[in-house]
């Protein structure tokens, strides 16, 4: 058996690899504790991510990949933001003709350490549409709520593109987990699956490019556990590399 201490470049978590007891995904195994008292300020999730940080402490991924990491982010959301501006407002338009409503849809979601904050999209829904909170496929096809313009935006991943913002406010990243909808994460997670908000949360990630939409919670959360696993700034370079394909080729977008 290995732990994590054997990967130097990643976080380092309450977590053991190739073990596989009951409830947990093969190959995963989390040491259970015993939560603490919340602190006055933090949110729930925060709490638990501080907890799970407190067992065993925490090391850093290497200076030069966050900096790296970072650069990329601010570098090239700032870009997109201002190539993709025209975009952004023709679809604006788009969207207000095609259905009453907001221009954007924000959502409470868990970022980095737990932190929540409000993920903007495209609304590609009706107003008041509810989201699905029961931990299955979040996405469904010919899904009723959705609306025909929508319907383009979520094959197409520009629904995605306001995210851009969040990459740039450092709420989010370009690669790394997908940030969870924070209803079902106070809802439906089990202590191991907190583990993926030990590091930045991102628009892409390895699940997403292995399954993206068709994917069930407890599986998209191990392949964001083996992605931390294996982050480094090249691995984060071939994600996005696979993620445009997996855009081009509409794979799993509906």
């Amino acid at each position: 058996m290995r732990s994590l201490q054997e990967y130097p470049h990643v976080w380092l978590y309450p977590i053991a690899v190739d073990t596989c007891p009951s409830g947990s995904p093969a190959g995963i195994h989390t040491h259970w504790y015993a939560p603490a008292r919340k602190a006055p300020g933090r949110s729930q999730t925060e709490q638990i991510v501080h907890d799970l940080i407190s067992i065993e402490g925490m090391i850093a991924l290497p200076l030069a990949y966050r900096i790296a990491k970072r650069a990329l982010d601010v570098v090239t959301s700032g870009l997109l933001l201002l190539l993709l501006s025209p975009v952004f407002l023709v679809l604006g338009i788009v969207i207000r003709r095609d259905s009453p409503g907001p221009v954007f849809f924000l959502q409470e979601r868990v970022g980095h350490l737990g932190r929540p904050f409000q993920m903007i999209k495209f609304r590609t829904m009706t107003p008041g549409s509810m989201v699905n909170m029961h931990g299955g496929i979040h996405k469904q096809r010919r899904d009723p709520r959705v609306t025909k313009v929508g319907t383009f935006l979520r094959a197409t991943s520009l629904d995605e593109l306001p995210q851009l913002i969040n990459v740039f406010k450092g709420e989010m990243s370009l690669v790394g987990p997908r940030p969870e909808i924070a209803e079902i994460v106070r809802a439906y997670y089990e202590p191991w699956q907190y583990e993926r908000f030990l590091v930045p949360q991102g628009i892409s990630g390895w699940w997403q490019v292995t399954g993206r939409g068709a994917k069930l919670l407890r599986e998209h959360t191990a392949d964001d556990l083996h992605y931390i696993l294996l982050a480094t700034f090249w691995f984060d370079i071939m994600i996005l590399f696979l993620t445009i394909r997996a855009v081009i080729k509409r794979e799993g977008a509906f």
